[in-house]
């Protein structure tokens, strides 16, 4: 199966780095097949998706350091399909750091520097100007040893920096971290990659760095991509069903297309956009537990369901709730309250309430769940 994508900026702007058909095989298992795409100069673009995915395969092939069975790569208009790491204009960052323990901070930042033959006027004073843009200037003459995880992962940053690339590579940075210190130093990365300006690829299995941290997000699922988009379009606009279960919480339904722009729910008409699918038709409905909004006022609207509150879950700044309806069969609709709202109404385990589903907020996709 063959997904292409392109970014969405403008037609007429030439991509700093070009994928193109690339396939990577290891033995009989296909890791990434025909993988197409292009990111923009200037863009952080994660690729996110479960663990198997071939994420971390297309990052090592764009780095060369997993070269791809076949495929292209080009980065700046010329062709480094075939070149060695060693001859790509990149800088990376791995999760284990990767620092040398025996060298100095100042020193693990220099290594690139030095190996390039810089003078060591320039190497100082590079290494000076990246202590200071990570916030660790302090830390110069420390070991690795000495730092804690996240000021490791900043040096890491600083080194994979030293040399000026044109591409910064990172594969999943912040996972070795705990959730306060991954939470910081996301917001910090991406700051320093706007005011760097450098194009930038991060591998991740969280959504919540992609959401927060990407210009768009690569969705990968066994060796293909599902869809490219900003944060906003793959969250509201998932083009697929793996799409909209992997990136937050979705309840699915399934119903059938009864009318132009309405399914069949439970023997119930739900008013949706049912995109051009065929009267008949088997679809599975799906729309996110923030969009299920208790139904207050009197008189006559669409998308109306009268349910029981199966049981609530206090998440702090909200409550969720399961909601069970004759319409739903077996599946429990998970619906996101406000903490305010459940007071206000005295919603509680066992209360009858009505629901509305808004039109704009559903999603319909073909087949059943």
């Amino acid at each position: 199966m063959e997904k292409t994508t392109a970014g969405n900026n403008a037609t007429s702007q030439q991509p700093y780095l070009r994928i193109t058909d690339l396939t990577k095989k290891f033995g009989a298992f296909t890791a990434l097949d025909k993988i197409s795409l292009e990111i923009f100069d200037g863009e952080f673009v994660c690729f996110l998706g479960p663990s198997g995915c071939g994420k971390t395969t297309l990052l090592r092939a764009i780095a060369g350091l997993d070269i791809q069975t076949y495929g292209r790569i080009e980065q700046g208009g010329q062709d480094i399909s075939a070149l060695p790491p060693t001859e790509r204009d990149f800088g990376i960052v791995f999760q284990s750091y990767a620092l040398f323990p025996n060298m100095t901070v100042s020193k693990n930042i220099a290594y690139g520097l030095e190996n390039r033959n810089a003078g060591k006027k320039e190497i100082a004073q590079r290494v000076e100007e990246l202590l200071e843009l990570v916030g660790l200037p302090e830390q110069a003459q420390k070991y690795p040893a000495q730092l804690s995880g996240g000021q490791q992962q900043r040096i890491a940053l600083a080194r994979a920096l030293a040399t000026s690339p044109g591409l910064l590579l990172l594969d999943e940075p912040l996972s070795a971290l705990d959730a306060k210190v991954r939470v910081h130093l996301r917001h910090e990365i991406r700051s320093l990659q706007e005011r760097l300006d450098v194009t930038t690829v991060m591998v991740t299995h969280d959504q919540e760095e992609a959401l927060t941290m990407a210009d768009r997000i690569v969705i990968m699922n066994d060796g293909i991509i599902e869809q490219v988009g900003t944060p906003l379009e793959v969250y509201r606009e998932p083009e697929t069903v793996f799409v909209a279960d992997f990136i937050g919480t979705m309840n699915f339904i399934s119903g059938t297309i009864d009318g132009v722009q309405t399914v069949a729910v439970g023997g119930q008409s739900l008013r949706c956009n049912t995109d051009g699918l065929a009267s008949g038709s088997q679809v599975t409905v799906a729309v996110r537990p923030e969009d299920i909004v208790v139904h207050e006022v009197e008189g006559e609207h669409e998308n109306i369901f009268n349910v029981v509150v199966a049981e609530v879950e206090f998440l702090g700044s909200f409550v969720r709730a399961d909601l069970v309806a004759d319409q739903f069969g077996d599946n429990r609709m998970r619906a996101d309250f406000s903490i305010n709202l459940i007071r206000r109404l005295n919603i509680e385990e066992g209360a009858n309430i009505s629901v509305l589903i808004p039109a704009e907020r559903i999603r319909v996709y073909s087949g059943n769940p």
